[in-house]
């Protein structure tokens, strides 16, 4: 089978937003493996009260158990992400321009979505804490 890709570029693996490996990324491993012999599955921690690099990369090995076929199952590969200096210099200007808020509608809308974000944490550990005193018998549901 001949890859789809036209260009520069070369598959070397697939990524997922999830938290963690699920039992479907075997398959896409299988159907990755067309188009190159050894790809790599990297997971992207979305979540926002991940700290750190928010990336975890795997490739499946095949192993066997005792009496049975082998199996692909998923291994952990250390990872780094770098750049390039050049895109370092535009991620400095970007900070730059969101952190200028003279300069920069995106830096306005940031702000925005954070004090939104924000606002709903606060009414949501309201209802928390609302929650708790009705269980413990503090408050009558109202």
């Amino acid at each position: 089978m001949r890859p789809i890709f036209a260009g520069k570029e070369k598959v070397i693996g697939w990524y997922s937003t999830g938290p963690n490996v699920k039992p479907a990324d075997l398959g896409i491993d299988r159907m990755v493996r067309r188009y190159c012999s050894n790809p790599v599955f990297l997971i992207v921690n979305v979540r926002p009260d991940n700290e750190g690099l928010p990336t975890s990369a795997y490739t499946s090995v095949e192993v066997s158990a005792s009496g049975k076929e082998t199996e692909r199952v998923f291994e952990h590969l250390p990872s780094e992400v770098g750049a390039y200096e050049s895109e370092e210099v535009g991620v400095e200007h970007l900070l730059r321009d969101i952190n200028d808020p003279s300069v920069s509608t995106v830096g306005a809308k940031v702000r925005s979505k954070i004090a939104g974000l924000r606002g709903l944490q606060e009414r949501l550990e309201t209802i928390a804490a609302y929650l708790r005193d009705v269980e413990k018998g503090d408050l009558a549901p109202n």
